[in-house]
């Protein structure tokens, strides 16, 4: 498609969600069926959840689950009618299951939203006879779901009811919606409270959730006692107080009081004017708007990092006005996003002709409980494996593309790709095993997680930590003061070389040459004595390499943030 850099980021951006391949109709067709064949097949009843990615699919799921429903009873009912030959046993068992099939309801539970009965519609849906059984029901449906005793057993949801809800005898959580992190704790404890006659709970993972599980366990699951299961954010607590007093600072040499933007009501026309003042203040020149959306990234990836800690709510109101003064600057300089809906057409299209749903065995893979899972729990479901090829090249696969993200930012991680290939090249050569590469796999994602992080830790972006970097590997001895001076000069020559990247500057012979004065002359000035002749000149070398690699062009690069 001919696209423009504007469009390209747009698309990037849309597709770089699962969205478009969970929502396929084929696919879900397969779940739906499977749903059926699942959820009558347990052995305790009780209640269920169906967990889809948005409002529209919830619909779609309900409507397509009801249909094999119907289907499924249509069948009972014929093969009781018409099968003289079963045993009395196969007849009370087919009974059994016809007496679920008549007697259970199932019901859409979503929060409702202006011209939605239009907009399902335009998808071919239609949600309001559910609309008007969600808000007149009597009782009403949480009342109905919670009642043991009441048919209600198994509803579709997409956000309510995941947090705060509990109904003792849901049993079951068909998950399709990728989640991570606290949203997805609260989603497993739909299943797992306590009810006579309920052994456990059961997740049934349709999106590969499984992958997220591990880091939420880490975060949220309890360990031994007296073990705390993730470290102190206190070092991120400091690191996001400091971002959060230089982005005031900056705001504040602007002429932008952000206390006096957060003391106003949200209801008072007086906030709009204000904010509009400070959105024409901050806009130009560039280097202002610039340092703007600097701040706010930087703020906004510590934030994340930070919580759910407790401690981030704090941070929570100044945070929130650093975002919305860069969202408002944003929206005014692109008021028309990107139209992308032509060659998202002819993507969907590609998807629907693309992706089938295939069966789902009834014997999948054999459950994990989800109170003990551990990355031992994963190793040994690995070591049972009757197909250890394939998992491992999906793990390889996956700690691949995670390393060629991070070498994309930050070329110095090129010894991570170096382990990596010689793991792989051992095993390949005979001088390893599958099961002694998969540990040493295990081992080097979490070395990978480390890195990931590491920018917080050294409380610098990601383009400021590739310059320190650069800079410091290979590096003489430093002292702590002598990093903190070199960390200086990242910082600083960073804001100096993304000033000097004119128009095409990489064709520019004096572009070029500005570009390499303006480095010799920061490090000059900037690093620290310990850095002799020869290893100045090579970091010098090193730097203009990775500014004409990263940088191809103004606003454009690997770290670029889409429109």
């Amino acid at each position: 498609a001919a696209l423009d850099e504007a469009q390209e980021a747009r698309l990037a951006q849309t597709l770089g969600q699962r969205y478009h391949l969970i929502t396929r109709d084929d696919r879900l067709e397969t779940i739906a069926r499977d749903i059926v064949r699942h959820f009558l097949g347990r052995t305790f009843l009780g209640k269920a959840m169906v967990v889809a990615i948005d409002k529209a699919t919830a619909l779609r799921m309900h409507d397509k689950v009801a249909r094999h429903w119907a289907e499924e009873r249509a069948r009972v009912r014929a093969a009781l009618e018409s099968d003289y030959a079963l045993t009395p046993a196969e007849r009370d068992a087919l009974k059994q299951r016809l007496d679920v099939l008549v007697e259970t309801e199932m019901a859409l539970v979503v929060s409702p939203g202006q011209n939605e009965i239009a907009q399902m519609r335009a998808l071919g849906l239609e949600i309001e006879e559910h609309r008007k059984r969600m808000a007149q029901s009597q009782p009403p449906l949480d009342e109905r779901f919670k009642d043991t005793h009441d048919r209600l057993r198994l509803v579709f949801v997409c956000a309510m009811w995941l947090t705060g809800f509990d109904a003792p005898s849901c049993s079951t959580v068909y998950l399709d919606k990728p989640m991570r992190n606290h949203t997805l704790m609260q989603t497993i404890a739909r299943a797992n409270r306590v009810f006579p006659g309920k052994h456990s709970g059961v997740i049934v993972d349709y999106a590969n959730v499984l992958a997220s599980l591990e880091l939420a366990l880490s975060i949220y699951g309890s360990g031994k006692p007296g073990d705390r299961p993730i470290a102190d954010k206190g070092e991120l607590v400091e690191a996001l107080r400091e971002a959060l007093a230089e982005a005031t600072t900056f705001c504040a040499d602007a002429g932008v009081t952000l206390a006096t933007l957060e003391a106003t009501s949200t209801d008072d026309f007086g906030r709009l004017a204000a904010l509009a003042d400070a959105v024409d203040t901050l806009i130009a020149p560039e280097d202002r708007r610039r340092a703007l959306f600097g701040h706010d990234r930087l703020v906004r990836r510590i934030y994340r990092a930070l919580k759910p800690d407790a401690r981030a709510a704090e941070f929570t109101q100044r945070v929130a006005a650093i975002a919305t003064l860069a969202e408002m600057v944003r929206t005014r300089l692109n008021p028309n996003p990107p139209d992308i809906s032509a060659v998202m057409g002819r993507i969907n299209a590609l998807l629907d002709a693309s992706i089938v749903g295939l069966s789902i065995r009834d014997a999948g893979p054999p459950p994990i409980n989800l109170s003990q899972v551990d990355f031992k729990a994963l190793a040994a479901r690995f070591e049972s494996s009757r197909h250890k090829k394939t998992d491992l090249e999906a793990i390889k696969a996956g700690i691949g593309a995670r390393i060629d993200a991070l070498v994309q930012l930050n070329h110095t991680r090129e010894d991570f790709r170096e382990t990596f290939e010689r793991l792989i090249e051992e095993y390949n050569n005979g001088s390893r095993t599958i099961e002694t590469l998969f540990e040493e796999l295990v081992k080097l994602s979490g070395e990978l997680d480390e890195e990931q992080s590491r920018h917080v830790r050294e409380q610098m972006s990601e383009e400021e930590l590739a310059i320190f970097d650069i800079l410091t590997r290979p590096a003489p001895e430093l002292s702590g003061d002598e990093r903190d001076r070199v960390k200086r000069v990242a910082r600083e020559l960073l804001t100096k070389l993304k000033a000097l990247l004119v128009l095409n500057w990489r064709t520019k012979a004096s572009a070029r040459s500005n570009l390499r004065l303006a480095i010799e002359d920061a490090l000059d000035a900037g690093l620290p004595e310990a850095y002799a002749t020869d290893l100045y000149n090579q970091k010098c070398a090193a730097l203009f390499t990775h500014v004409f690699d990263s940088y191809p062009e103004r606003d454009v690069g690997v770290y670029a943030q889409p429109s």
